[in-house]
């Protein structure tokens, strides 16, 4: 089969990478997990974001998304991703040792929720900038509704060693720079990552079923699983369907993944026009701030993709400034699902396999994406999140139909040259025993977390949120049994302490008026020039 032969591209850069293990070690992984705040019933907590966890403006670690209800925790970016989970691991238990009766709801999709205007939108304070967050996420209440929102994943970032790409950029005699080589191949990544990443969805999507009222009567293709449960019998990620985040406004908006100016431009463009129903709504109701502006994103990060390329700003600078100034970094995976049977919705094993994943779409030939074949990327991804493990599901490659067993099956036989050089340059054999968990999955289904998600509300006999609560308070339990270290503890309360007195820092020292400073930030955008 063609698919088994590795590209020469592909041979040459794992000769040179085998020359370089040491490199490999150097890569770095930072975890950002999402999660929601409920009652000891399951029901949404309705309480502020606890001051015992620290602002959520200016602690780095412990903050909230869209709702005040809806944690994000971050780890710091490692080498060592089993370091970067031991660090989520222990922001977990430190937020248990704050939480008093409530829980971290334990999957992706939403626990049930009260009606739309009694979910909390996040706060963030009085200065401008805390003012700025709170009034983007009144926008995007306006623009796709507060449940929406409500949904939460784990994002995952990964970025090569910066060593290794001026090796490889002599080596291929490229004439770009080594930020622009730097900037194409992680781009070229996202192109891997958009033919491939359907894979992903299939071995770690754990989000099959859905509560009823998430759909607030909306029409629906799901089946009944009872009274209140809705799901679909071969689905890996209702999270990652037409049913998570819709936008009829981002319908028009495709960023190009043909280089890093063409993408940037974009959203540069989006960010800059207006959207005639938002522009009908306006930016203020009765005197009061209602959306950033009117425009078809509010800001780049209104963006919902899959995969997004990073780097690290600074602080005032917008993520796009950032991008075109110095370049791609690191790239954020945005399709992960928690897995509700893992305390923190994430193991080393996923971790070790979706390292060798994106070496893989990093190394590997990417041709540019055609309109079709972005199509079909499209076509696959969604035909795997809903029924990914229908028996004998089809895919399109290269404008034929192949089953999703076979294409898994080439797919992993082609990443495992990635795993096995991981493995020498760690030691051990962890990348492989990694590869041999997903490829049990291709050849038995029922192994995929949404297969055992149904298999266990099943057994049972229970809906999807209370097969939810159980998990929530299994990991609660876990967490509580094992608290922290004391010195441990001491540093998250001070990490806490500080983040306060940071916040009130920044209000004290505020100048200037919210409206102005919300100009000046669009400003930045339409000031940027090719």
């Amino acid at each position: 089969m063609k698919e088994y032969i590795l590209s020469t591209l592909l041979n040459r850069r794992l000769s040179l990478l085998g020359a370089n293990l040491p490199l490999l070690k150097q890569c770095l992984h930072g975890i950002e997990r999402e999660c929601l705040r409920v009652t000891e019933d399951g029901r949404l907590a309705q309480t502020p974001h606890p001051d015992a966890l620290g602002s959520a403006l200016t602690n780095e670690q412990i903050t909230t998304d869209y709702s005040e209800s809806l944690l994000e925790f971050i780890t710091p970016a490692l080498s060592d991703p089993a370091l970067t989970l031991e660090s989520l691991d222990q922001i977990h238990r430190f937020v248990y040792s704050k939480l008093g009766n409530e829980y971290l709801w334990s999957p992706s999709m939403p626990c049930p929720l009260p009606a739309e205007e009694n979910i909390p939108i996040a706060e963030y304070g009085t200065s401008n900038i805390g003012q700025l967050k709170h009034v983007y996420r009144k926008g995007l209440a306006l623009r796709y509704g507060r449940t929406m929102q409500c949904i939460a994943g784990i994002h995952y970032n990964f970025s090569l060693p910066e060593n290794l790409w001026p090796l490889l950029r002599e080596a291929e005699a490229s004439q770009d720079s080594d930020r622009d080589y730097q900037s194409a191949a992680y781009i070229a990544l996202i192109r891997n990552f958009r033919r491939y990443s359907w894979l992903l969805m299939y071995l770690f999507g754990a989000s099959p079923a859905l509560d009823t009222g998430f759909l607030r009567g909306r029409p629906h293709q799901l089946e009944v699983f009872d009274a209140e449960t809705l799901y679909l019998p071969y689905a890996t990620s209702l999270r990652m369907s037409d049913l998570g985040y819709q936008s009829n406004a981002q319908a028009g908006l495709t960023p190009c993944y043909n280089d890093l100016v063409s993408y940037t431009d974009s959203l540069r463009q989006a960010v800059a026009t207006p959207y005639p129903p938002y522009v009908e709504v306006g930016t203020h109701k009765d005197g009061d701030w209602v959306q950033l502006n009117t425009n078809i994103l509010q800001i780049e990060n209104e963006y919902y993709s899959n995969i997004r390329p990073k780097r690290v700003a600074y602080t005032g600078e917008r993520p796009i400034q950032a991008l075109m100034a110095r370049g791609v970094q690191y790239v954020e995976v945005r399709c992960l699902d928690i897995n509700p049977f893992l305390p923190v919705g994430i193991d080393l094993p996923q971790s070790r396999f979706l390292d060798a994943f994106l070496l893989f779409c990093a190394l590997e030939d990417s041709a540019q994406l055609g309109s079709g074949e972005c199509t079909a990327c499209s076509d696959n991804f969604l035909s795997v999140v809903k029924e990914g493990r229908r028996p004998g599901l089809e895919l399109q490659r290269d404008g034929e139909a192949v089953t999703l067993r076979d294409w898994a099956s080439q797919l992993l036989a082609r990443i495992a040259p990635l795993a096995s050089l991981l493995d020498q340059a760690h030691g051990g054999d962890e990348h492989a025993k990694a590869m041999g968990l997903q490829q049990a999955k291709v050849d038995d289904s029922s192994l995929t977390p949404s297969a055992q998600v149904l298999a266990k509300m099943t057994e049972h006999k229970e809906g999807f949120a209370r097969f939810s609560m159980r998990q929530s308070l299994a990991h609660a339990e876990h967490f509580r049994a094992q608290p922290l270290q004391p010195a441990q503890q001491q540093a998250f309360e001070t990490v806490a302490r500080e983040s306060l007195a940071e916040q009130a820092r920044l209000e004290q020292q505020e100048v200037g008026d919210f409206d102005l400073f919300v100009g000046a930030y669009q400003a930045s955008i339409l000031a940027i020039s090719n």
